[in-house]
């Protein structure tokens, strides 16, 4: 099998299975319990905060878990529009992550205004139309850190410099950045940053979203008084031991992951380039999270390419996961200004840690033959694209 889909989500860890193997026999106490089996689990919860927070440059105090990236996204977004109710204007860039376009959809249906700032044909934010687009009604600005599906590096400290200058906050899903380029809180000025464990070779169903100390934002889920009364309902241990492991591990090795994982990416990139004619590549050229490519492949449906590939068991994607099932067309690749019928030929690459130089050899040999054989039965010529 050649895992090509770590966007995604990616496999877990050997040490991650490890650790959570350890602490399930044992550690069964519910951590709100003030007797000893429950305060040793309430402990190691807050080591695992402990741990995530100092690799995000944070105190543990500004970290909250929440039951995914997607849900992180939710609190920031409603959190904030709640805790300022005389600020009814929500700024964000129209190629987001759904957790955050359909929280904007939302909040347009409850009488909020919405502001979605184009981006140009790399993928980047229009920072004059996102300044222009700031009012004193404005409460909150959410750009992701790097896209899910082209891989392009928004500009988040400029972004924050506008906001700062006007009195806005800012919150970006760096759910796709933690773990394969520096993510540093104070370095990108954020007052809110959503991260997820499966994206890291943890497991799913947890994540954790940064509040800076000071930020006014309403609690999200109600109930009792977990994770400072912000996100009530008993922690979800098993899956924070996990995390935190996980992110044990990304903090010794992530560099070395980086450059390994950043050069079987490139043998990629430049082999489909080599060998498979009419091929466009999406994204910016350098300012991008490496480890994702992301190819047009004129004359023929996306779908198609994957389902061939897949019975050579490679496994890629057409986007994002949380799109997969819908059958319209990226609004991404719309967004930066693809034709449809080009948009719909796309596929990303997306690799990872357990990815090898084999994986890509496979790949290289496979997908020109697959690309040449349905553009054999294809009515379209590349050439008109």
């Amino acid at each position: 099998m050649v895992y090509l889909d770590n966007n995604a989500t990616t496999p877990l860890d050997p040490q991650v299975i490890k650790a959570m193997a350890d602490f399930m026999p044992t550690h069964f106490g519910n951590p709100s319990s003030l007797y000893p089996i429950g305060r040793k689990v309430k402990e190691i919860i807050n080591g695992g905060r402990e741990l995530i927070a100092s690799v995000l440059g944070a105190h543990r105090s500004e970290i909250v878990f929440t039951g995914s990236g997607t849900e992180a996204d939710n609190f920031a977004i409603l959190g904030v529009m709640d805790a300022l109710p005389d600020k009814r204007e929500f700024i964000t860039s129209a190629i987001e992550h759904p957790a955050v376009l359909r929280t904007g959809q939302y909040l347009e249906k409850k009488g909020y205004k919405v502001t979605y700032v184009p981006v140009d044909s790399q993928g980047v934010v229009d920072l004059d139309f996102l300044s222009d687009a700031i009012t004193p009604q404005t409460a909150l600005i959410s750009v992701m850190h790097a896209n899910n599906e082209i891989g392009t590096i928004q500009p988040i400290e400029k972004i924050v410099e506008i906001a700062k200058k006007k009195g806005v906050l800012v919150h970006t899903d760096a759910v796709q950045t933690f773990g394969k380029i520096e993510v540093n809180v104070d370095k990108l000025g954020v007052d809110l940053l959503s991260i997820s464990a499966h994206k890291v070779y943890g497991p799913k169903g947890v994540g954790a979203l940064y509040i800076r100390k000071g930020t006014n934002i309403y609690p999200f889920v109600h109930g009792g008084h977990q994770e400072r009364g912000l996100r009530a309902g008993t922690e979800n241990t098993i899956g924070i031991v996990g995390f935190a492991e996980a992110v044990r591990v990304l903090k010794e090795r992530w560099k070395k992951d980086k450059e390994r994982v950043e050069k079987l990416a490139l043998k990629l990139k430049e082999g489909i380039e080599a060998k498979i004619p009419q091929v466009k590549f999406n994204g910016h050229p350098e300012n991008r999270v490496k480890s994702t490519l992301n190819f047009a492949f004129p004359g023929l449906e996306a779908e198609a390419i994957l389902l061939a590939l897949a019975t050579k068991e490679i496994y890629v994607s057409t986007g994002s996961a949380c799109s997969e099932e819908s059958e319209e067309v990226s609004h991404v690749l719309l967004g930066i200004g693809l034709k449809p019928e080009i948009a719909r030929s796309c596929l990303r690459f997306s690799l990872g840690r357990f990815n090898s130089e084999e994986d890509i050899e496979i790949v290289l040999r496979e997908l020109p033959e697959i690309i040449a054989k349905l553009r054999s039965i294809s009515a379209f010529h590349p050439e008109e694209a």
